[in-house]
């Protein structure tokens, strides 16, 4: 566990950055896969289990929710969600859907974690700590965004990735379009978090970016 800016603290759950989560503010934003509790318990611990105000998710992918159940259970702490993702969280991802999809058969047996009560539905302008909630659908359909603007930095979840999840290359770029609820509206999202010309960018699979003019050079790529 890394400190990358003031309350901000940076927890690689995969290799090579490849799936992170971070404690902001007291509060544990995404929890990896089912299988991460073990190391986001580790981190805690270090941090301190007793100054860990919620958790918070970013969105309800496998990725992101996997140990959230498990943590919260652990720590006796609530659930945050953005509103158009609770649903989700709630009635267990994926539990009814029929797919055919390699991977995503992979992530139900494997990556994705129970259902659990969302004791907060979070919209933009709401507050996490310090840090203001953001609406950045498109992704998921209930993606939220994390901002502080006294010094800049951002969470912003899988609105962009800064690594590619098949070659593990590091570079800003879009997130897999067969992930993505809404491909275009993702990118008005990824405008919208460019437009605030960030200082550091906490993601979801990546290394931290300390280089925003990528931000804002993949949005400048992007069609209106």
């Amino acid at each position: 566990m890394i400190e990358v800016a003031e309350n901000v603290y940076h927890i690689p759950l995969f290799p090579r950055n490849m799936v992170n989560a971070y404690i902001v503010d007291g509060f544990l934003v995404d929890a990896g896969v089912r299988s991460s509790e073990r190391k986001l318990l580790q981190a805690i611990d270090q941090f301190g289990r007793h100054k860990i105000q919620g958790h918070v998710l970013t969105h309800a992918h496998p990725d992101h929710q996997g140990a959230s159940a498990a943590i919260c259970q652990a720590l006796n702490i609530s659930l945050w969600c953005g509103t158009n993702d609770a649903d989700a969280m709630e009635s267990g991802l994926f539990a009814d859907v029929d797919v055919n999809n390699l991977i995503i058969r992979f992530q139900k047996r494997y990556w994705v974690g129970p259902p659990y009560p969302v004791q907060r539905r979070l919209q933009e302008g709401d507050r996490v700590g310090e840090f203001e909630v953001l609406d950045v659908p498109g992704h998921a359909p209930g993606h939220i965004a994390l901002w502080r603007e006294r010094d800049g930095v951002l969470i912003a979840g899988d609105v962009i990735n800064n690594a590619s999840l098949a070659t593990t290359l590091t570079g800003v770029r879009e997130p897999p379009a067969g992930f993505t609820t809404d491909v275009a509206l993702n990118r008005a999202s990824i405008k919208k978090l460019a437009r605030l010309c960030p200082t550091i960018v906490c993601v979801g699979h990546g290394p931290v970016l300390h280089d925003a003019d990528q931000l804002t050079a993949l949005a400048n790529q992007l069609p209106d």
